[in-house]
């Protein structure tokens, strides 16, 4: 059947059952109203079979889910003839980043997401750089917000509170109290975890017995840590998780955006796994988040040697050591596919790899990357195997997120959820609807401990997507990162609609706290 037919037929149906047409009205009209879906495919986020249902919202939050019926609706109340379309949980994306108050999350509506965390790798919450943390959750917290948002604490940022030095490697007592007395508050104001950074500036620098006293916090409170590791690469991420665990301090624990950098193979994902799976037997809680994306993307200093990084001078390390800056970086671009496997997103460059920024300057590739120099560009790095990074993502304790943000030119910010849908599960069945659902809330909110959110069941939160798994498409491409997916014909965050049949309709996101 032609697709445009389809869509003709799907709204006119609506319009008659007072649907769309009452989804039009001002976010500030809706007030206490309710509205009910009526004849949904019901995957309520915690892996259990799809079925048939009515759901009724009141206010913010699920009011009643029942078996499909024409049953007499309330005078006032909206109906969203769902024409056995799939309702779900609004999907949480476990690592964003970007700030909402300098940034808009259209993109991530577009595609389900209701709730974004934020303050990710050891730096945040947010990007604002002339807010403390407090300043920056007070304005926030006016704010209108596209998605909610759950807040962690970047270790650099409470080191920076904290008055240590990027190049402090040993704090002394005094700095870890004051670091530990920074955490705790952070905790106080609703923060769900901390964040480390462990190949960037200043997570690099830090060692176990500073990351024992802060887990040790996290732990009181109930938090998570989550970790950009010390290392993603073949030969050392084991030893990444090991130190990871180790230095936890017995709080919970989660891998941000699990990946095998160079490995190759499902063998190798079965080995890894193989690897988290004992330590959950040891009763680590130990997760993981991922994306579907073969490419990461992050700063070109992780192509550099820890000696040339900030705060060194790192004029000085060109002037004085140049030669083996050369051939260092020679070393790691050829072991990471060479200058085609970097496609620049930000600057003068963006949108070109390494290879034809070079050709087109008349020079070598590693002499570009030096005059570039550490902070000098973000990038999508191609380091990953389809195969390897497939076998990850489908494992029942690996949820999943974006790692992406508002402006940052990778797909996986415009397209992670859609290509989820349309490719893991209509095209190639490697996940069931109901298992990707539950992937992209139930767990993700057990991970946080979002106890509201994350499934659909009477008094939960009113986060829910509407869409056809048949008609998802992922159109976010390395070439054009910001196309918005298609497919997802309506997006409710708290009870209210806030993305409807391609259009952003309202701004009903919320600043989350821990309890």
């Amino acid at each position: 059947m032609d697709d445009r037919l389809t869509r003709r037929q799907m709204i006119a149906g609506a319009l008659a059952g007072g649907g769309l047409a009452s989804l039009a009205a001002p976010a500030g009209a809706q007030g206490g109203r309710s509205t009910l879906f009526r004849d949904v495919l019901l995957v309520d986020g915690t892996g259990a079979p799809a079925r048939p249902a009515n759901v009724l919202v009141t206010g913010d939050r699920i009011a009643r889910v029942a078996a499909p019926s024409r049953e007499r609706v309330p005078s006032g109340t909206r109906v969203v003839e769902g024409g056995g379309r799939v309702l779900a949980p609004g999907f949480i994306d476990l690592h964003t980043h970007g700030d909402p108050l300098r940034s808009r999350y259209d993109g991530f509506l577009a595609m389900g997401v209701t709730t974004v965390t934020l303050g990710v790798d050891g730096s945040g919450p947010g990007t604002s750089e002339d807010l403390d943390t407090a300043a920056w959750r007070r304005a926030v917290g006016r704010a209108p917000l596209d998605t909610n948002v759950a807040l962690l604490v970047g270790h650099g940022t409470i080191r920076h509170a904290a008055g240590i030095s990027d190049s402090v490697r040993r704090p002394d007592a005094a700095q870890l109290q004051r670091l530990a007395a920074q955490l705790e508050g952070e905790f106080r104001s609703g923060v769900f975890g901390l964040s480390y950074g462990l190949e960037y500036v200043p997570g690099i620098y830090s060692e176990g017995a500073e990351h024992r006293v802060l887990g040790e916090v996290v732990a009181r409170h109930g938090g998570v840590i989550m970790s950009h590791m010390r290392s993603e690469d073949d030969e050392a991420i084991e030893a990444s998780i090991d130190e990871l665990v180790a230095s936890a301090g017995g709080a919970r624990v989660h891998i941000s955006h699990l990946k095998v950098v160079f490995g190759r193979g499902e063998a190798r994902a079965r080995a890894l796994l193989d690897f988290l799976a004992a330590k959950r037997r040891q009763g680590i809680d130990l997760t993981a988040d991922e994306y579907p994306y073969e490419a990461g993307f992050t700063g070109i200093a992780i192509l550099f040697p820890e000696w040339a990084l900030p705060p060194t001078d790192y004029a000085a390390i060109v002037r004085e050591r140049r030669a083996e800056l050369y051939e260092y970086l020679d070393r790691r671009m050829t072991r990471r596919g060479g200058p085609s496997a970097l496609l620049i997103g930000t600057g003068t460059h963006a949108g070109k790899t390494l290879a034809q920024i070079a050709e087109e300057a008349g020079r070598h590739h590693v002499d570009v990357l030096i005059d570039m120099g550490p902070e000098g560009a973000m990038g999508a790095h191609f380091t990953m195997d389809k195969a390897l990074q497939d076998a990850l993502l489908v494992d029942r304790h690996v949820a999943f997120s974006t790692d992406g943000g508002p402006g940052q030119r990778h797909p996986r910010g415009a397209g992670t959820y859609a290509m989820l849908i349309e490719d893991y599960v209509v095209r190639d069945r490697k996940l069931t609807i109901e298992e990707m659902v539950r992937k992209a809330t139930s767990y993700p909110a057990r991970i946080l401990r979002l106890a509201d959110r994350g499934t659909i069941r009477p008094g939960a939160k009113a986060d829910l997507v509407l869409f056809d798994p048949a008609r998802v498409r992922a159109r976010a491409t390395y070439v054009d990162p910001f196309a918005r997916a298609e497919g997802f014909d309506l997006v409710m965050v708290n009870g209210r609609e806030a993305y409807s049949e391609g259009s952003k309709v309202g701004r009903e996101g919320a600043l989350l706290r821990a309890r």
